[in-house]
């Protein structure tokens, strides 16, 4: 049937309306979903971190309404590498009372190129697009839009063949979450497919993701935005991108994770706080940083990475996987005497070598689909369960 576009309610896009998102910037198309607050983002120029954490892994419009059509304009920034077959586009999940109802792409938006051999970026603008959401049931409901979680986007109008309505706290704990692209939702199949996102629909809690591609580095801002961020239950996934980066030798690792949690602990002393090491990536294990592209993989128009360290570094204080699990453990251990709500998770629990084998890492750094789903569904029963580590009973 068709809609007759003046008949349609617009809503106003505002944080009322948005969750998992700590800050919302206006643009001059629309409103764009920021994971940092700025204060966060203006200490560090990274545009990896830049464009991660504008990536709304984990935000999603919650809303009631009696609507039976609901359309939404949005601007994607999209990013590819040269010679290389682009990504699909990002996902829209759209949620009816929990249960998936439809999934929709954009079309256009805009799309920055990178030249993994030169280096050089370029950028091409495009137009908004409109997703149409139709058939919905027209009784009242909750309807969630969970946003792509790779790729950014502006959200420019909302708008429905009813009022919608924002929905005030629905009682349910609030998981906060900080870790890596495998946090952040690389290589997952759609937003709420995710293992964080999974894990959290699972355990019924409502997670604010703070998985950063590339980014889950320590940073002080990053523990003060935490620290700050209202949250009933918090973990804090550590390890691989600073094998991957090299950013940091042991001597340096330690203090840093116990100011990280140090930070924490100032704005949730007494919240259960679970530290998760590095979840099993072959290339890493035992060979330090840092991570490059396979650039024979790359010329046959394929993404996958190797290591590019030497082992014997190890003795210098390079970091490994199997480095970092041994010294979290050992800070935990330590920490738990005057910390009572302090636990570990080790990694290879939730996606360990047998795993790889059944489910290998295609790019040999980061999840598929179906990875996502076993390491989401073992986090929740490892974590919300009665008893479990994030127990919220």
């Amino acid at each position: 049937m068709m809609i007759d576009q003046g008949t349609l309610i617009p809503t106003l896009i505002s944080h009322e309306f948005l969750r998992g998102a700590l800050e919302l910037e206006q643009t001059g198309r629309g409103v764009k979903p920021h994971r940092l607050p700025a204060r966060a983002r203006a200490q560090c120029m990274d545009p990896q971190l830049a464009m991660a954490e504008s990536q709304p892994s984990g935000v999603r419009l919650v809303f009631r309404t009696q609507a039976t059509h609901i359309e939404i304009d949005v601007l994607p920034t999209r990013y590819a590498y040269a010679g290389v077959p682009p990504r699909p586009a990002g996902v829209y999940d759209l949620l009816v009372d929990g249960r998936l109802v439809h999934q929709s792409s954009a079309a256009g938006g805009d799309t920055v190129t990178i030249d993994m051999a030169s280096g050089a970026v370029s950028k091409q603008s495009g137009s908004p697009a409109t997703l149409r959401f139709t058939g919905l049931p027209s009784h009242d409901k909750k309807v969630e839009i969970w946003l792509p979680h790779n790729e950014i986007t502006e959200l420019v109008a909302l708008r429905a063949d009813a009022d919608m309505e924002s929905i005030a706290d629905e009682g349910r704990k609030v998981w906060l979450h900080h870790g890596s692209s495998i946090s952040h939702g690389s290589n997952g199949d759609s937003p709420t497919s995710i293992w964080p996102a999974l894990a959290a629909s699972l355990g019924d809690v409502e997670l604010v993701n703070l998985g950063f591609g590339g980014s889950a580095l320590l940073d002080p801002f990053t523990a003060r935005t935490m620290r700050d961020t209202p949250a009933d239950v918090i973990s804090l996934k550590i390890g691989i991108n600073l094998v991957n980066t090299d950013l940091m030798r042991l001597r340096a690792f330690t203090p840093a994770v116990h100011g990280f949690l140090d930070t924490i602990r100032e704005g949730h002393p007494g919240a259960p706080l679970l530290v998760i090491s590095p979840l099993y990536c072959p290339i890493h294990e035992d060979t330090p940083g840092p991570g490059a592209f396979d650039m024979n993989a790359l010329a046959a128009g394929k993404v996958s990475f190797r290591a590019t360290g030497d082992p014997a570094e190890r003795k210098a204080g390079k970091l490994t996987l199997t480095v970092i699990r041994d010294e979290l453990r050992r800070i935990v251990q330590q920490r738990a005497a005057n910390d009572p709500h302090l636990r570990y998770l080790d990694g290879l629990e939730l996606y360990g070598q047998q795993d790889f084998a059944d489910l290998p890492l295609p790019d040999q750094l980061h999840p598929d689909g179906p990875a996502h789903r076993r390491i989401g569904e073992r986090f929740a029963k490892r974590a919300f369960d009665s008893g479990g580590l994030l127990s919220v009973e």
